[in-house]
């Protein structure tokens, strides 16, 4: 039984909730094994197409845990190697979802982040205030950030520390949607619920071909893309979609 989360689906769609409330959700290694443990089960589970990862109403997630890493030298730091466990989360194949409202900062900014798509409250916050404690990112803040906004916006906002609004956060294209913090979940799932319809064949090959753009050249960028729509032929999913375009009615994607 999870000591840090809550489990449950809505029928295609699987949901991490993170249940530290006393904390804002602030993330031990303990809750990061235990949301890392269910995306790899709704991974495995068949009957889950989308992932949802959400927080409460007054956060998402306010941070790490300090006093987990306040006696923290370099040696333990390497010996226990706390970040191994976060690259898990690339090697999810589904599309993961992140609602967030309130505050979304430092780990929790990264856990976001993480997932594919972010719908956040019009009164969220994200930000990484690690430099105030004599800090960094660590879980991948510098790298993500980047790829989104760009290094020099990236530089300003992390080195200043400073929290950024959702509509800034979309504005540099780091999130997708900013929503009335109330339709937030809302809003989340009947996405999910959207993406869910589609095929999840193609919605996998389209994250790895997407996911490659951000770290090669083009023309490996190109190559992946190019395979991946070959592979995408070999579904049951590309002849019912081809099919039902042509004979002008709704298409039932399995799976498959």
């Amino acid at each position: 039984m999870s000591k840090f989360i809550q489990v449950f689906s809505e029928d295609d769609v699987g949901v991490v909730q993170l249940n530290r409330p006393e904390v804002l959700n602030a993330l031990n290694r303990e809750m990061v094994e235990e949301i890392v443990a269910q995306l790899e089960s709704f991974e495995r589970n068949e009957s889950i197409r989308i992932i949802v990862v959400k927080g409460n109403h007054r956060a998402f997630a306010a941070g790490a845990d300090i006093e987990e890493m306040l006696e923290e030298t370099p040696l333990t730091l390497e010996l226990l190697n706390p970040f191994a466990v976060w690259d898990k989360i690339s090697l999810i194949k589904k599309p993961i979802l992140a609602a967030v409202n309130g505050f979304a900062l430092g780990g929790g900014f990264e856990l976001a982040l993480h997932c594919d798509l972010i719908i956040a409250a019009e009164d969220a916050k994200f930000g990484f205030p690690e430099v105030k404690l004599g800090v960094m990112p660590g879980a991948g803040g510098t790298q993500f950030l980047t790829k989104a906004m760009g290094r020099r916006k990236a530089l300003e906002w992390i080195w200043l520390g400073e929290s950024m609004s959702a509509n800034e956060a979309l504005s540099h294209g780091v999130i997708n949607r900013v929503v009335a913090p109330e339709l937030v979940e809302e809003e989340t799932m009947r996405l999910a619920q959207q993406l869910a319809a589609l095929p999840p064949v193609s919605l996998r090959l389209i994250k790895e071909a997407v996911h490659v753009a951000e770290d090669t050249s083009l023309q490996e960028g190109k190559q992946v893309e190019r395979k991946n729509f070959y592979l995408a032929f070999s579904s049951a999913d590309q002849k019912e979609g081809m099919h039902a375009f042509l004979e002008k009615r709704p298409p039932t994607f399995k799976g498959v």
